[in-house]
């Protein structure tokens, strides 16, 4: 995935779980708990969302890497160039 393609989806994944927030811009460096005010059930809705999305599995020791724009991407970029096997936590 590119950096776009995952901005895209993590915006339309944030809409969609926030949906009054939708067309505000996303600090990339800001947690998104702060800058929308999503409760933590939300968030996890969130994990889901971009795991379903994705296909990517997410564990629960890695949600602090998806709390920003940044870390998504970051997340994202370096599990889609992972080898598989990694992918599956082997």
């Amino acid at each position: 995935m590119t950096e776009e393609e995952i901005i895209d989806l993590v915006q339309r994944t944030l809409f969609s779980i926030a949906p009054e927030f939708e067309g505000e811009k996303i600090e990339p460096g800001s947690a998104f708990r702060d800058q929308f005010e999503i409760d933590s059930m939300d968030f996890l809705n969130f994990i889901i969302a971009m795991h379903e999305a994705t296909g990517v599995d997410i564990p629960e020791v890695d949600y602090p890497d998806l709390e920003t724009l940044e870390g998504c991407v970051g997340y994202f970029q370096k599990k889609h160039q992972a080898p598989k096997s990694e992918l599956e936590g082997e």
